[in-house]
């Protein structure tokens, strides 16, 4: 009977063994989670809602410094299949433009609902094991546990066929804490450098600190060494601290990325992103000549949030009590341009506790992208966030680990 143990009970671990199981109903499947519940970071996905897939599928939505790979994993293993993945374990979808949740948009249900698959499958799921190590052992595995429970102690499996999914470093209360990449390394694997991603940003001396708490429409552009990386328009949230909202998160792997190579970083914020310069210079041009007597800050209650107002007008060195006559054209134009390009100068991000994803992990060009199995092991696979591959918001991220989960664990029970 072959005998396959999965590393990670994440969304691709749990994916995985219910893979396997269906290709195999007779093999030994072992899916071993350090946490005291499988799939416990599902709960966290779509704000409690798991958006798990979107509609619009392909390569244009990830990163990765082996791009093809991601686009044949894709390929075999898009939407439509993850839909179907998810009506055999009993769930139900619905689509909001585009964005798949459950019916029930409740996470909870998603992970339950695969928890009780796992059961029934006759799965073995053990929580409360940690993997020190994994060793070759003949043509199969020795993998040395750890169980973590009040009654530590060690113990040791053996396997024929080893899946790896033990996550990347983001959210690290929810269990992945990084091990992975270790496990990796060990059996041959190079790892591309990991940094958070879908992350707030933390700007040096931030202008906008006055503003803390403030939601506003904007454009967020993400320049290093003065060459733009990324850019995405949404709801900006302004802290204490710097800048966060999808926006940022969506270009924040690109400021993760310069930073750790200690390169400068630096965010552009359009908060007039609807309207081009031009039309933002003449309608300034309006408001002096019908509001001659009015503040400048008072002319710009429609447009920004009230404690907007004043880090706009400080950055362009005009006084709040100015007069819409007082300006000239010069400080008029500058005003203006700053609204459109309000420079930030990036730190930092914030840890990887705070990030939903990582960008970078174990190479993709040492993985089969048609098997997921190691170029660098045989009969060991690999899935999920542990891979260099990232996604945007959207359910690209929860897509891979369906998609590398359900392809390692099919092919790990077939060969």
């Amino acid at each position: 009977m072959k005998k396959i143990v999965i590393i990670g009970g994440g969304a691709a671990g749990m994916a995985a063994a219910i893979a396997a199981a269906r290709v195999d109903d007779k093999a030994e499947i072992h899916l071993l989670e350090h946490k005291e519940l499988v799939g416990k970071k599902i709960l966290s996905t779509g704000n409690g809602r798991c958006n798990f897939t979107n509609e619009k599928m392909g390569i244009d939505f990830y990163y990765s410094e082996d791009p093809e790979v991601v686009r044949q994993v894709l390929s075999q293993f898009g939407t439509e299949e993850t839909l179907k993945f998810f009506r055999e374990s009993g769930i139900f979808s619905k689509s909001k433009n585009g964005y798949y949740y459950p019916r029930s948009e409740q996470a909870a249900v998603v992970r339950e609902l695969f928890a009780l698959r796992l059961e029934r499958m006759g799965i073995h799921v053990r929580a409360g094991i940690h993997v020190n190590g994994i060793k070759r052992e003949g043509t199969g595995f020795r993998i040395d546990v750890l169980e973590t429970g009040e009654r530590k102690k060690t113990a040791q499996i053996k396997a024929d066929k080893v899946i790896l999914c033990a996550g990347g470093k983001a959210s690290p209360v929810l269990g992945s804490d990084g091990s992975g990449y270790d496990l990796a390394k060990r059996l041959g694997h190079t790892i591309v450098p990991v940094v958070p991603a879908l992350v707030q940003l933390r700007v040096k001396d931030s202008p906008l600190k006055a503003a803390a708490g403030v939601r506003t429409d904007a454009a967020v552009s993400i320049y290093e060494n003065r060459k733009l990386k990324g850019t995405d328009t949404g709801e900006l949230q302004i802290t204490d601290y710097g800048i966060s909202g999808i926006p940022v998160f969506q270009v924040s792997r690109h400021a993760a990325k310069a930073l750790y190579y200690k390169r400068p970083v630096r965010a552009e914020i359009d908060f007039l992103p609807e309207i081009q310069m031009d039309a933002v210079t003449g309608v300034m041009r309006f408001w002096k000549k019908r509001c001659r007597k009015q503040k400048v800050s008072e002319l710009f209650l429609g447009a920004f949030n009230k404690k907007l107002i004043p880090c706009l007008l400080k950055c362009a060195g005009i006084p709040m009590h100015l007069k819409a006559c007082e300006l000239n054209d010069d400080t008029l134009v500058s005003l203006a341009s700053i609204c459109k390009n309000f420079s930030l100068d990036i730190e930092a991000t914030n840890g990887f506790a705070n990030a939903q994803v990582c960008a970078g992990g174990v190479r993709l060009k040492e993985i089969n992208p048609v098997t997921m199995e190691s170029l660098c092991c045989k009969n060991l696979y690999l899935a999920g966030e542990l891979l260099d591959a990232d996604g945007v918001c959207g359910g690209y991220n929860l897509q891979w680990a369906w998609a590398t989960g359900c392809l390692a664990g099919s092919h790990a029970a077939t060969d």
